[in-house]
């Protein structure tokens, strides 16, 4: 099952920002514009993370987390708030949340703290062993499944989930050349109903992370065809 998120937040235009880029990355979203519907979605399901703006109508954010604190400690939260509103982000650490979010943000950040909170609530017990998840390579850029952790050199690359999915699979396929088909099916699944141009946006991405910053192209184009990932001169 894909980690579900919900985001309480009254302003549309921020909302439907976060539903978008969040269902892009493969999670499952679902909105409340009230803390009164907030607090009712947020203790009648079982979520991944809750992102919980402060100023909301009908019940404050902060409000809201304390009720949802009665009888749900462990589900994360993390606050959006206001740049200047520092009483509310202690006043909601000392609520219970897990982190915060200054708005305006940027939604790399959003993801990446998304991601923090998913990975602090595996318990070790879950975890496979470490033999099962091998180091992918090649070249200078390693990938670690088990981890998540994406390095060039000696250089630490962040990447969004669905990033580090193709990245992966490209991994997986080295030297193989991969069409555009072959890489929605794999990581957006078989009924993605999207324009297949997103795979040439994502490969945009990956290449301004891990080829542009560096040396030595790994990600290359195949036109009319598709993609593959193996070092220059090979």
């Amino acid at each position: 099952m894909n980690a579900n998120i919900l985001i309480v937040e009254d302003e549309d235009k921020i909302a439907r920002l976060l539903e978008m880029e969040l269902g892009y990355e493969g999670y499952e979203v679902e909105r409340a514009s009230t803390g009164r519907e907030g607090l009712v979605k947020a203790m009648s399901g079982t979520w991944s993370v809750i992102l919980l703006d402060i100023m909301l109508p009908e019940l404050s954010g902060t409000e809201v987390l304390r009720r949802l604190r009665m009888t749900d400690t462990s589900t994360p939260v993390i606050l959006l708030t206001a740049r200047d509103a520092t009483p509310d982000k202690v006043s909601g650490l000392d609520q219970g949340a897990n982190d915060y979010i200054t708005k305006p943000f940027e939604i790399e950040e959003v993801l990446a703290r998304i991601r923090a909170c998913i990975r602090s609530r595996i318990p070790a017990t879950d975890m496979k062993p470490a033999e099962s998840f091998p180091v992918l390579a090649i070249g200078d850029l390693t990938v670690s499944p088990l981890t998540r952790t994406v390095k060039r050199g000696e250089n630490i690359v962040e990447l969004t989930p669905k990033e580090f999915e193709l990245l992966v699979f490209l991994l997986e396929n080295r030297n193989q050349v991969l069409t555009r088909d072959q890489i929605i099916s794999h990581v957006w699944g078989y009924d993605f109903m999207g324009d297949t141009n997103v795979v040439d946006v994502y490969i945009r991405y990956l290449r301004k992370k891990i080829d542009y910053p560096f040396e030595g192209a790994l990600i290359h184009t195949h036109r009319g065809v598709g993609y593959s990932i193996k070092e220059s001169g090979k």
